[in-house]
């Protein structure tokens, strides 16, 4: 497996994974904030592939943060249901983590819905940690 970078051209793709994680949320609403992120330069998105058949999704951006130095925040990490619990998830994590240490960051940051106890799991047994919590307000 090896870590692929995805553009505007896969964006059914990506939505069609995207919905998994983010139900409630339109396709064209989806699919147009997709289009937005690929206008972004520090932005990446992500991808893992198996006979051709996009598994496995993240966004990513290139930052800077005083607690952390530089790092890159993934986002809407997702492996898509039917090839769960195979290791894919670990692999994709794998490669990602790779790609941002050649790139010199000193941090991987990611968020997790928090009612995403799977996802913590995860998270928890790849050595990553709670450091604050993320909030959010509707303007």
């Amino acid at each position: 497996m090896k870590l692929h970078f995805l553009n505007k051209d896969h964006i059914d793709e990506m939505v069609s994974l995207t919905k998994e994680l983010n139900p409630n949320i339109e396709i064209d609403i989806l699919k147009e904030r997709h289009e937005k992120m690929f206008s972004f330069h520090n932005y990446r998105c992500f991808g893992m592939f198996e006979n051709e058949k996009l598994i496995a999704l993240s966004s990513g951006w290139i930052t800077v943060k005083l607690y952390s130095g530089k790092q890159l925040e993934i986002d809407n990490v997702i492996v898509d249901p039917s090839t769960q619990s195979k290791g894919y998830g670990n692999i994709f994590l794998d490669l990602i983590e790779d790609w941002a240490r050649k790139e010199n960051c000193e941090t991987v940051e990611l968020n997790a819905y928090s009612a995403n106890g799977r996802a913590h799991k995860f998270y928890y047994k790849r050595d990553y940690q709670i450091v604050g919590f993320h909030f959010q307000k509707k303007i």
